[in-house]
């Protein structure tokens, strides 16, 4: 069976794709704790959960609404799920959804410098000049 995603319904995969982010944002990437959760989290965010072949969760991501289009947020893969395809498959699973309920927006995304070309891959460009956010340097990508 392959990698599967899907949006997060269920407060326990809700509890998987927080650890999964603290794991990688906090705990890998050194991204202060209280950046890493906001308010979005609570309130307007969709998210989502990426479980590897064998069920084992491994990925999560999230997306919102803002005044500049759709904003694609939080994608994180467990160090040892990573070149198994958990990426795409969460990537996908939020792009259907987004393009399902909001057709005509525009889809964004900061991107860490090491994700580039990931998202390029995946149809994004970058669009502006290198910057930082929570330490790490980052592009705006746009779909």
């Amino acid at each position: 069976m392959p990698a599967t995603a899907y949006r997060i319904t269920d407060l326990r995969d809700l509890d998987a794709a927080f650890t999964i982010r603290e794991k990688v944002f906090v705990e890998g990437q050194g991204v202060p704790a209280a950046l890493e959760n906001d308010i979005h989290d609570r309130t307007d965010a969709r998210h989502y959960l990426a479980r590897a072949a064998d069920g084992t969760p491994a990925g999560a991501a999230r997306w919102r609404e803002t005044e500049k289009g759709v904003k694609l947020e939080r994608f994180a893969v467990l160090e040892g799920f990573r070149n198994q395809e958990i990426g795409a498959t969460i990537l996908h699973a939020v792009l259907a959804d987004v393009q399902a309920e909001l057709p005509d927006a525009k889809i964004y995304l900061n991107a860490q410098l090491g994700a580039v070309r990931f998202y390029e891959r995946h149809g994004f460009q970058k669009e502006g000049e290198l910057f930082e956010e929570a330490g790490i340097q980052h592009y705006k990508m746009v779909l």
